[in-house]
């Protein structure tokens, strides 16, 4: 388990900072550019999206012959990270939810003409997507077995009736994978159909209001009234829709842990300047014992998650489901990002908690990261779940 990176990706991760550092994060301190969700608005993407393309940097998760640079899990993990020390970082590469799990998906299950149709377009940059899944109780949320919305088999044709929520980009995207239950089967019950935003038959409900900021598209409740999707836009085979929600979750789960480092990473360097320059009671906030505790202690944490994301991704990219990895990864790096956003704000007082530096816009979108994608008590609940099965072999290096 070497995970030094290798010469290659080192040398891409070193130009993504230099291009991050020269080209986004001096977006970040004009007001005008951003959306009114507190995004970054999408005349100003598109121009550093180009600039992206130029230099050689887009979709670096996608293979080669469609416009990507080929990465596995292991080089995301490297990128991803340096992408994401700009809040602006993900979107401009290509790189962010939910249109990364969906490309990754994607590019994995689907076939060739289905690619043709509906993963080009997004590696492209040309449409948004999204991944309707979680519907409101009692329906589908980190259960997928509770699945109520339902797609029947009429001829070649399926008719999908029901209602989903808090579904990422909904209000941008032209293309829609949708998990429906077409059987009463518990293990083979759901199936994964493609849908377009033309298509009738369905409605946005509403844009919900969440405490922000916001992916481009939001987080929307959708309603479906016997729309029809034909047979050839289904993913997979019937009944494949739960391996499909696995397949797709497990890198998506972890390309979030990916970003998340890059922020929390990005929230000490933010405050590091401060506390070597500001006195308090004759000495430097930086040779106080007790914020070199609290910095300390941050960065720890940082690295600990960073080995815990880095050995998921490398199981993943062996081939394996890394559900166990995933979820260790996934709680720890939910609660860092947190608490390094946290304790710059601390450090920084009043200049902190105000809108000159981004802390306030992380602290609020890193509250979200013990929730999405399941919550830290249901990721939880599967180590304990491993930890009775394996017993002492739970702590295997193999």
């Amino acid at each position: 388990m070497d995970f030094t990176p290798s010469v290659e990706i080192e040398r891409l991760r070193g130009r993504i900072r230099d291009f991050v550092a020269a080209e986004i994060l001096p977006l970040e301190s004009d007001p005008a550019n951003y959306d009114a969700h507190e995004n970054i608005r999408l005349d100003r993407l598109e121009p550093v999206r180009a600039k992206v393309k130029a230099a050689g940097l887009w979709a670096p998760q996608m293979p080669v012959e469609r416009g990507g640079l080929g990465l596995d899990q292991v080089g995301m993990a490297v990128c991803y990270e340096e992408m994401a020390r700009s809040i602006f970082g993900p979107v401009a590469f290509n790189c962010a939810a939910p249109d990364d799990g969906n490309m990754f998906i994607l590019n994995k299950v689907a076939g060739e003409d289905q690619k043709q149709r509906w993963l080009q377009p997004i590696v492209d940059g040309k449409v948004r997507s999204s991944f309707v899944m979680t519907e409101p109780a009692p329906g589908a949320g980190s259960d997928p077995g509770l699945m109520r919305t339902t797609a029947e088999r009429k001829g070649d044709r399926w008719i999908v009736s029901g209602r989903k929520w808090f579904i990422t980009g909904a209000e941008v995207a032209q293309h829609f994978i949708l998990v429906a239950r077409t059987s009463n089967d518990p293990r083979k019950g759901l199936s994964a159909f493609l849908f377009d935003r033309d298509q009738p038959g369905w409605e946005i409900v509403r844009r919900i209001p969440i405490m922000g900021p916001e992916e481009h598209g939001g987080h929307c409740e959708l309603l479906f009234d016997g729309m029809e999707i034909p047979d050839e836009h289904r993913l997979m085979a019937v009944g494949d829709g739960l391996k499909l929600t696995q397949i797709r979750l497990g890198t998506a789960r972890l390309t979030h842990c990916m970003r998340w480092l890059g922020m929390a990473r990005r929230a000490l360097e933010i405050c590091q300047p401060y506390v070597r320059e500001r006195d308090s009671f004759g000495i430097k906030l930086a040779d106080r014992e007790s914020v070199q505790n609290q910095l300390g202690e941050a960065a720890m944490a940082i690295e600990v998650g960073r080995l815990l994301t880095m050995r998921a991704a490398w199981k993943l990219a062996s081939g394996d489901f890394a559900r166990k990895e995933v979820s260790m990864a996934k709680i720890q790096v939910a609660e860092v990002l947190q608490t390094c956003v946290d304790t710059a704000i601390q450090l920084m007082g009043a200049k902190g908690y105000s809108k000159d530096t981004p802390l306030e816009w992380m602290y609020r979108y890193a509250r979200q990261a013990r929730l999405v994608d399941g919550a830290s008590e249901v990721h939880k609940m599967v180590l304990a779940r491993f930890l009775m099965a394996e017993e002492r072999d739970f702590w295997s290096w193999s």
